[in-house]
């Protein structure tokens, strides 16, 4: 009897448990419908195969909604690391948050690409897309030009290790800007100094653009300054040299035409010391 009674017990102690279980699962399911805080139409981005996802993340690229399809190229990302459809996503996704001016972003997502997938096909177009995010992010001159190094890096890597790649000259021509918007800040600062009467910290900056930037449109005016600081300074060789080198290679330039009124005003003109740093340096720029 006592047996009886105890399996009758345990019986209707399981149904109990069960109708429990069965109860707090239509619950959560009614709560999950009328919750306002649960957003529907995401949930399958945690179910749905990576082939749907991806397709679906560049439709809405077709159709304009790049926000909306970083987050189709993200979801594949987290659920398909080092897949083929994760590498293909994590390409896209550096793109969209490019596209999106979500620079930090597309730089911290095509890095952690190219130390994954280096010498995959899609390497060159995923470096070039972290040049191109380091260069929307070049500032003016009168501001700091960390990103313009960072471009020059970038997009260095791009002509180095891809030379074959479409992106070649568009990444040359991006180097060519970032290098004048560092040879930019040299005459800045230079120009600076100079007002101040701080000569041979003015020389200093013009030197490190004709030395360093040889091939920028600053060197013209780095050269007209030379000659105007040593001239200040009553080193009057250095000073022909400068105007000398700056009239050789930029014949028409006004800056030329500035320096040499300048010393010919105090009986000097334009003299070339072979000797000087400003000669050898002169035989880098543009027009020698």
């Amino acid at each position: 009897m006592n047996h009886v009674r105890s399996v009758g017990m345990r019986k209707t102690a399981r149904v109990a448990l069960m109708s429990l279980v069965l109860a707090g699962a239509g619950f959560g399911m009614t709560a999950c419908q009328s919750d306002p805080d649960i957003d529907i139409t995401k949930l399958g981005l945690e179910t749905d195969a990576p082939e749907t996802l991806y397709n679906q993340g560049l439709a809405n690229m077709k159709a304009g909604n790049l926000a909306e399809a970083g987050r189709k190229f993200d979801s594949i990302d987290r659920q398909n690391p080092f897949t083929e459809w994760g590498r293909k996503a994590l390409v896209m996704s550096t793109f969209t948050k490019y596209r999106l001016g979500r620079n930090d972003e597309a730089v911290a997502t095509g890095n952690r690409y190219m130390s994954q997938y280096p010498q995959s096909q899609d390497s060159a177009y995923v470096q070039y897309l972290v040049g191109l995010a380091y260069s929307k992010q070049i500032a003016d001159v009168t501001q700091d030009q960390r990103a313009a190094v960072r471009t020059i890096d970038a997009m260095n890597k791009v002509v180095t290790n891809y030379p074959t790649s479409e992106y070649v000259e568009d990444a040359q021509a991006k180097i060519r800007f970032a290098r004048d918007q560092l040879a930019g800040k040299e005459m800045q600062i230079g120009r600076y100094y100079l007002e101040r009467k701080e000569y041979l910290a003015a020389i200093q900056r013009f030197r490190n653009v004709v030395e360093q930037y040889p091939n920028t449109n600053q060197v013209e005016e780095a050269l007209a300054r030379l000659t105007e600081a040593y001239y200040a300074m009553g080193i009057t060789e250095e000073a022909q040299t400068a105007a000398a080198v700056l009239g050789r290679n930029y014949p028409d330039s006004q800056w030329y035409a500035d320096s040499f009124k300048l010393l010919k005003g105090n009986g000097v003109e334009p003299r070339e010391n072979r000797g000087s740093w400003i000669s050898r340096a002169g035989a880098k720029l543009i027009g020698a």
